[in-house]
């Protein structure tokens, strides 16, 4: 018999944004919860990798998140172009 009940707060834009994909995946916001809590059960653990970024990682984000060193391409070829791809 499932009694328990789980409250959390979320921001209403990450609640919506995740509710949508769960009904994609034709999951209801309970069977979604359901399924991260039977996979930290079977994972004895988050079922996903959990880590602080490295050096160069966060350091691309900062930049990033200051607008700074961002290129821009009109398309998936220049941009593999420009990689040499």
């Amino acid at each position: 018999m499932k009694s328990d009940m789980i409250r959390a707060r979320i921001k209403p834009e990450l609640k919506q944004t995740a509710e949508a994909i769960f009904a994609q995946l034709g999951l209801s916001t309970t069977q979604a919860i359901t399924l991260f809590y039977k996979q930290v059960e079977i994972q004895h653990g988050l079922p996903f990798s959990v880590q602080l970024p490295n050096t160069i990682t966060e350091t691309t984000l900062k930049k990033t998140d200051s607008k700074k060193s961002i290129r821009a391409f009109k398309n998936a070829s220049a941009l593999f172009k420009d990689l040499g791809i």
